[in-house]
């Protein structure tokens, strides 16, 4: 209380003093000239005197006796609010000066009396919308108008009053904490606004309290930082908590005013609770055949904690020394669930007792958190297929083996107590050429077929064993059988060899080097002996060279080796190998003579193009004869036509010599018969109509004869032959005048000359 009553005290000597500078007007003097106003026509100023270096000061009034103002915010009343006057020197009772106010809300908000000078606020102001007003004074001659004085510039302050409560802005808030935190630990910070001055008095001055939320949280009175205030909050007994924050202006004192936010505070999780399986003892069945990895029972350890502090991982601890079973961890349910890895025996074994134990993945403030159960498993007795000795067979047998010889023997047995005979088959589908039989009742296999081992080295069945009282427990084993090599392959050439012997080859040159494949494989590995037929043992020719790497040389023996004397050599050699028994083959090469450079590059192997002495190949010279002899049968047929042109048909004399004409076997019916032949047909040959049109020969010749074969085969003579153009001209020219028969020049130089433009480019073409 005492100090309320002095912060009273001080506000109520403040607005006094206010009262007393705005409403009593007063006058004072000012040290230097420049530093006052007035309005008298007469005010003198500093001169000098007598004396140059002395200067004599004179006393002027100050023209306003004012600074500024203010008014209370919010006022409300019958009448204006006097805010203050104006007053100058000037006024001494004169009526004709007149006070004008101008600037901000000047004839709006504020007002002056032009007589007295009294400013009054005409509404109701509010510092939070503007806090000062700076206006304009001025005194004229109401009379004339006329400014008797410079205007002056004063401020009008708006005073605060507490008229505004205080605001949260960003409210309302929601925070977290981790459950079980230290008292003081915090939790958030939140903050309140008052628009009023925070300068004058207490009107924004905030102070922070909680009206909901003890005893759980406390709020700092200045910072506004909300803090645990109880020990031991968990989340799994309460999770969500609900603050009310009260701010209060006034520094909290009476007559403050308050608002209030909400603070939604939410407790996290830690790992601070174990994991808890919901038995003590778990009791599963297994069947004896459940598949390896086959889920077989599930358990579970629940948790208070939710999120990653609830997750567990589940270990088998105790009872698993053989590794029996294993059990993983369901992500999604998050139980533990146990499989077998390895095959239960019921025969061997039919109870297990395993402690399975399930422990947190993050660690809580003590330590790891944990939890055991025990496991019961109790094995069922099931039917079992049979069991083969071996998973896998491997058998041997030489490719010259007998049939229904036994390669190989599989085995099988019945696990149950029961001990069932065993049944064998062969699986045909891995024996599509049933190359292989078993024994149904002892597993024995033997041989169906011949085998070779160069067409299949192995052979790769399945055989099937099932149990005679229950055929649909079925066991399979594969058998890989293994053909082993017997000498039965002769060896041959490893290619088809073309060997050439050059003309100006040397004695002992290298005609080709032969080697020898064999398909059989032998231990020891390939070894070929080469040798000539006995018959050729002295070859005049060519000889061999063993190189000692299972290949020979071929060699010639001289360098007379001629096209036109022989054109092809045969060769025959013998390879034997070293098998047991022996095997040897003949193959024979063919040695062809060829024309090389001094290279020893292939020019020509073919004894016709060596003969021409024009260098023409075979192609070119059938060409060639093809145009002679069609040019030869033109001409022959062009010189029996004229001939048979010339010469009449039939001998037309006074006498018909009808028996000259035709003569035939067959008995006429005598000279009465008249319609044997027909004598004017006979003895006008020219037609029914005594004309027969004669042949047009040059039409012939000039269509089918130039146009064709004789211009064709010319070109073609011109290009293989390389012949000068004198010869192509002269060629033309004078077969052109046989088959025209010299009577039109027109025609000979109507195709001489193209043709000899054609030759003229063939042979500057041409290779000479």
């Amino acid at each position: 209380m005492p100090k309320r009553l002095e912060e009273m005290q001080r506000d109520l000597w403040t607005y006094l003093l206010l009262v007393w500078i705005t409403c009593i007007p007063y006058s004072s003097t000012a040290p230097f000239a420049n530093q006052s106003r007035s309005l008298q026509s007469g005010a003198t100023a500093g001169h000098r005197g007598p004396n140059e270096g002395q200067r004599i000061l004179s006393r002027a009034k100050r023209g306003w006796v004012w600074n500024q103002m203010f008014v209370l915010e919010e006022f409300e009343g019958p009448d204006p609010i006097l805010v203050g006057r104006l007053h100058t020197d000037l006024d001494v009772g004169s009526k004709n000066i007149k006070y004008v106010l101008a600037g901000e809300g000047a004839g709006t908000i504020f007002s002056i009396n032009d007589k007295t000078g009294d400013i009054h606020a005409m509404k109701r102001l509010d510092r939070e919308e503007k806090a000062e007003y700076t206006l304009m004074a001025q005194v004229i001659n109401r009379d004339t108008n006329e400014p008797l004085e410079p205007p002056s510039e004063f401020i009008i302050k708006v005073q605060d009053i507490n008229d505004n409560s205080p605001q949260f802005i960003e409210g309302p808030y929601v925070a977290s904490v981790p459950e079980m935190s230290q008292v003081g630990t915090s939790v958030t910070k939140v903050t309140a606004t008052d628009a009023d001055d925070p300068v004058y008095g207490n009107s924004a001055k905030l102070v922070y309290s909680i009206l909901e939320g003890q005893p759980y949280f406390s709020i700092d009175p200045n910072t506004a930082t909300i803090g645990i205030a109880l020990p031991g909050m968990d989340r799994e007994i309460r999770d969500e908590y609900m603050v009310v924050i009260q701010a209060k202006d006034m520094g909290g004192h009476m007559g403050g005013l308050s608002g209030t936010t909400t603070v939604t505070v939410r407790l996290t999780d830690i790992n601070d609770n174990p994991p808890k399986f919901a038995k003590n003892f778990y009791d599963f069945v297994f069947p004896e055949d459940l598949g390896l990895g086959k889920p077989g029972g599930k358990v579970k350890a629940t948790d208070k904690d939710v999120g990653e502090n609830a997750k567990s991982i589940y270990s088998i601890i105790g009872g698993n020394e053989k590794g029996v079973f294993e059990i993983t961890t369901d992500s999604q349910t998050q139980e533990g669930i146990l499989m077998i890895k390895k095959p239960l025996d019921f025969e061997m074994q039919k109870h297990f007792n395993l402690t399975v134990e399930a422990t947190n993945v993050r660690y809580g403030p003590t330590g790891p958190y944990k939890d055991t159960t025990t496991v019961r498993i109790a094995v069922e007795d099931s039917d079992e297929p049979p069991i083969f000795t071996r998973p896998t067979y491997v058998l041997e047998v030489h490719e010259n083996t007998a049939i229904n010889t036994v390669i190989g023997v599989v085995t099988a047995r019945d696990p149950d107590a029961t001990g069932s005979p065993i049944r064998y088959f062969i699986d045909r589908h891995t024996d599509l050429e049933r190359q292989f039989n078993v024994n149904v009742d002892d597993g024995k296999i033997t041989l169906a077929k011949p085998l070779d081992r160069e067409t299949d080295m192995w052979h790769n069945i399945t055989v099937t064993a099932s149990e005679v009282r229950n055929n649909s427990q079925i066991s399979r084993a594969i058998v890989a059988i293994r053909v082993l090599d017997i000498n039965d392959n002769a060896p041959e050439f490893a290619a088809e060899y073309e060997p050439f012997v050059c003309e100006n080859g040397k004695p002992g040159q290298v005609v080709e080097m032969v080697s020898a494949v064999d398909k059989d494989d032998p231990i020891q590995g390939h070894y070929f002996e080469y040798r000539l037929v006995p018959e050729m043992l002295n070859n005049p020719n060519f000889t061999i060279k063993n190189n000692g790497d299972n290949s020979i040389s071929i060699l010639t023996k001289h360098d007379s080796f001629r096209r036109q004397k022989q054109e092809m050599y045969f060769l025959p050699i013998i390879v034997t190998d070293n098998g047991n028994p022996p095997m040897s083959s003949t193959n024979t090469l063919t040695i062809r003579v060829c024309r090389c450079n001094k290279e020893g590059t292939i020019q020509s192997c073919n004894l016709e193009a060596y003969v021409l002495p024009i260098g023409l190949s075979m192609g070119a010279l059938i060409a060639i004869l093809a145009c002679i002899v069609l040019l030869l049968v033109i001409v022959v047929l062009f010189v029996t036509l004229r001939r048979h042109k010339n010469e009449p048909l039939i001998i037309k004399d006074d006498e018909d010599v009808r028996e000259n004409i035709i003569r035939y076997d067959d008995e006429g019916g005598g000279e009465e018969d008249t319609e044997a032949f027909d004598i004017a047909t006979l003895q006008n040959p020219d037609g029914i109509n005594g004309y027969l049109p004669p042949l047009n020969l040059h039409f012939f010749f000039l269509f089918f004869g130039n146009g064709c074969v004789f211009f064709i085969g010319i070109m073609i003579l011109c290009f293989i032959s390389n012949v000068y153009i004198s010869i192509c001209q002269s060629s033309f020219f004078v077969l052109s005048l046989v088959l025209q028969g010299y009577n039109q020049p027109w025609f000979l130089f109507r195709y001489f000359l193209p043709f000899g433009q054609f030759c003229r480019i063939a042979d500057k073409d041409a290779v000479v």
